[in-house]
């Protein structure tokens, strides 16, 4: 049976790119602000609030994991933070990838293990587009295993390190986001899987990308009604069901044309258009290049690389 997160997570490509071990001595504050990179903490011990993008600050207790898909400011304190405007002084570092936080003279209270990771799709936004803003997840053991062995793995240089890491980072982010299946997780493909009817049509759109689908048919595949299949798919995972399934033709199609997998006419066929032409000029109204150039100036970079 098709997949639809272990595709998309798969189509994202992430890999490591640090992790570091903080140690909090409260109270303590710390604001970052990032580039739209991928970012995950889990506490280990203790814990602490987190505000993502200006949302109400979540408190993360032991055990806790948190994905932001693509983070842009993040505010992390204590349970019981500094007054306001009382800066905390930078993070020490400690060595081995070790960090304090906090009044040298305060005693430890929280562990955390917290890093960021990029997707090498050059498409990674567009798909981002279809998880949730953030993950909240309590109490997944196997995520704080996941996280450490990630560690582990970033500070060795063992034979095919890179390979071991993008493998850990999939299932890592599969896990995260599948747990959250029944939460009250942001609007998001993981959140319209978790709804057995509507799983049913997005696996469908996965399953057979080159059929033309219509909104009656997707609802009919969810055993709804037509009005009542268009806005719970809304709703839950973010954008109307159409929008989903261009979305998700055009991040087949760029990773085809990416990898030369066929002419633009096999590609067009293949991601549901009936002419060359047709998809030519949806590829270009989405994406904002033909796929002739696109696929050129692509293939070009990775041969510079």
């Amino acid at each position: 049976m098709i997949d639809p997160l272990a595709e998309v997570v798969t189509l994202l490509q992430p890999n490591a790119q640090f992790s570091k071990l903080v140690l909090g001595a409260s109270p303590w504050r710390i604001s970052r602000s990032d580039a739209g990179q991928p970012f995950y903490c889990v506490m280990l011990e203790g814990g602490c609030r987190i505000a993502i993008g200006g949302h109400e600050p979540i408190e993360l207790m032991s055990g806790d994991f948190v994905l932001i898909p693509a983070a842009y400011g993040i505010a992390i304190s204590s349970l019981e933070p500094p007054p306001p405007g009382i800066e905390t002084t930078v993070p020490v570092a400690l060595g081995h990838g070790e960090f304090r936080i906090g009044a040298p003279g305060n005693r430890i209270d929280a562990r955390m293990m917290g890093g960021h990771c990029t997707f090498g799709s050059p498409d990674a936004s567009l798909l981002v587009s279809l998880l949730p803003q953030f993950v909240h997840v309590r109490g997944e053991q196997r995520l704080a295993t996941l996280v450490e062995l990630v560690r582990e793995e970033s500070r060795a240089q063992r034979p095919a390190r890179e390979v071991v890491l993008s493998r850990l980072l999939e299932v890592l982010l599969i896990e995260a986001l599948r747990a959250t299946a029944g939460t009250n997780a942001s609007p998001g493909l993981v959140c319209g899987l978790s709804d057995s009817r509507l799983a049913a049509a997005i696996r469908g759109m996965h399953q057979r990308p080159t059929h033309a689908w219509t909104v009656a048919e997707l609802a009919k595949e969810a055993a709804l009604s037509r009005s009542t299949f268009f806005e719970r798919f809304s709703h839950a995972v973010g954008v109307a069901p159409m929008q989903y399934l261009l979305t998700w033709r055009m991040a087949l199609a760029k990773d085809m044309l990416r990898r030369n997998a066929g002419r633009i006419a096999e590609i067009a066929e293949r991601v549901g258009y009936s002419s060359a032409s047709t998809f030519s000029v949806a590829f270009t109204r989405h994406v904002g290049r033909p796929p002739t150039q696109y696929a050129r100036e692509e293939q070009a970079a990775v041969n510079g690389a």
